[in-house]
Order: structure tokens, then sequence, then C-alpha cells
């Protein structure tokens, strides 16, 4: 089993390392490359990654809390049943990502990209996904109730289903998006329209 890493690292590439069932405690790695790194059923707690880079890399049935990937870059990554607790995704970018199922627990995703990924039947209550990019995404029957979705790109998403009440959609685009069956509130359904160029008076 390769060493775990610990306090802050910089500049390393970590290929083919076998972190299983470890637990990585207020590590700090910038400017990483992670190809092929299994951190299958890993524990991590107040881990931030900064402007790396994952190819192929597992985070299966892993456990984070507080863990954040800022700028980065994941691409071919697995968070099967992976659980993430107040945890932070600013401004990276996942493509074709395994992200279902998955447990979340509040959070940040605001200015990720995460497009045409699916996401169907997943729980993203409360979740910060301003300035998100979601286009072309499946979100069928997806919960969002109290997410934040300012800004979003929802361009072509597949919102069928979807539980939208108590979610903030102020400016997000949703050109295109599929919303049969969406459950919304009078601000969801106010802000649906006015984005479909409609004028809203709810003074009568």
């Amino acid at each position: 089993m390769a060493e775990v890493p610990s306090g802050e690292v910089e500049g390393r590439r970590f290929t083919g390392d076998d972190w299983y069932a470890e637990e990585l405690v207020d590590v700090v790695l910038r400017d990483c490359i992670l190809v092929d790194v299994d951190l299958t059923e890993a524990t991590l707690q107040g881990v931030t990654f900064e402007r790396c880079r994952f190819e192929r890399s597992r985070f299966n049935s892993s456990r984070h809390t507080a863990t954040s990937f800022i700028a980065c870059d994941l691409s071919h990554t697995s968070f099967f049943d992976a659980e993430l607790d107040g945890c932070r995704l600013l401004g990276s970018v996942l493509t074709d990502c395994t992200l279902r199922p998955i447990t979340l627990i509040g959070g940040s995703w605001q200015g990720a990209t995460i497009r045409a990924a699916t996401l169907t039947k997943i729980r993203l209550d409360g979740l910060d996904l301003r300035d998100a990019d979601l286009a072309m995404s499946d979100l069928s029957e997806s919960s969002l109730r109290g997410s934040r979705l300012d800004g979003a790109s929802l361009h072509d998403a597949d919102l069928s289903g979807a539980d939208l009440r108590g979610a903030s959609l102020v400016g997000a685009d949703l050109s295109g998006a599929r919303l049969a069956g969406a459950r919304v509130d009078v601000a969801g359904a106010v802000a649906i329209a006015e984005r479909a160029g409609a004028v809203v008076d709810l003074t009568e």
C-alpha cells in the first residue's frame, strides 16, 4: 500500500496509489495529479484539493466531512455510494464522472461544471449550485428543495419530476429544460415564467 500524504503537498503526481480505507485529516494537496488512485472506503476530514487533476480515480463508498475540491479537474472518477457532508466543489470541472448513488448533506458546488451528468433521483436539497453549469444533465426525479440555483445553467437539462420547491432560480438559464411533472412553489413558478418571457402580475 502506497504511503498516504500528510500535511501540505504540492506539485506531486500519484499514479496507481492504493489508499483503500485510509484516513486523511487536514491534508492539503495543491497542483497535484492523481491517476488511478484508489480511495475506496477512505475517510476524509477537512481535506483540501486545490487545482488538482483526477483521472480514473475512485472515491467509492468514501466518507467526506468538509472536503474541498477547488478549481479541480476530475475525469472518469467515481463517487459511487460516497457521502459528502458540508463539502465544497468550487469552480471544479467534472467530466464523465460517476455521481450516483451519492449522499449529499449541504455544501457548495458553486461555479462547478457538471455537464451532461446523470444525476437522477439524487437528493441535492440545500446545495449551493449558484453559477454551476448543469447543462444537458439528467436531474429527473431529483430533489432540489431549498437549493440555490441562481445564475446556474440548466440549458437542455431534464428536470422532469424534480422537486424544486424552495429552490432559488433567479437568473437561472432554463432554456430547453424539460420540466414535465416538476414540483415548484409560487416563487419558482414565477421565476420559470419570467425566464420564458412572461410578464407575471400577482396583484390581482
